[in-house]
């Protein structure tokens, strides 16, 4: 079963890869390895949720933070799959070809920033939010190593932004 299907099966597809919001590019292959900028867990442009993770009110509950994770690890394949279907990863803002994700052979590395407060120690279960994704979208090419990093302040003001690396089969 190829990336398509499985997306498809979750009832998710591939989001427009999100315009950068500064000067960079939102991914970059170098030989066989794409490397993804932070991705944050944009839905249709816009944050849908913004603040530190926490418990406690004015928090952002860690169960939603998990979920942005997902959203942002899902934002971070279109990342990939624009650079393997050649657009360079420009974040055009176009459709992206979900079966472009089936040249992945790995996903090496994933990094999870979550801005915490700063009594919350609960970073990888945020985490998890976008371990499980790429497992569920990828198989076991979706199995990697991973830091889940807490920190003061993301972009916009973002509970968490994920960073990918993945390995690509040869053409």
């Amino acid at each position: 079963m190829g990336a398509a299907d499985r997306l498809a099966g979750l009832g998710l597809e591939l989001p427009p890869v999100a315009a950068p919001v500064a000067a960079y590019v939102p991914a970059v292959r170098t030989g066989a390895y794409v490397h993804t900028s932070g991705q944050l867990p944009f839905r249709d442009g816009a944050l849908a949720v913004t603040g530190k993770v926490g418990v406690g009110p004015g928090l952002v509950d860690p169960a939603t933070a998990a979920d942005l994770a997902r959203t942002a690890a899902l934002n971070a394949l279109a990342a990939v799959a624009s650079v393997v279907a050649g657009d360079a990863g420009a974040g055009g803002g176009g459709a992206v070809p979900a079966d472009a994700l089936d040249a992945v052979v790995r996903v090496v590395k994933v990094v999870v920033f979550v801005a915490s407060d700063p009594g919350f120690t609960g970073q990888p279960a945020v985490a998890n939010g976008a371990s499980t994704l790429l497992a569920d979208v990828l198989g076991a090419a979706g199995v990697h190593a991973r830091s889940a990093v807490g920190v003061a302040v993301l972009p916009l003001d973002s509970p968490v932004e994920v960073e990918v690396l993945v390995e690509l089969g040869a053409p």
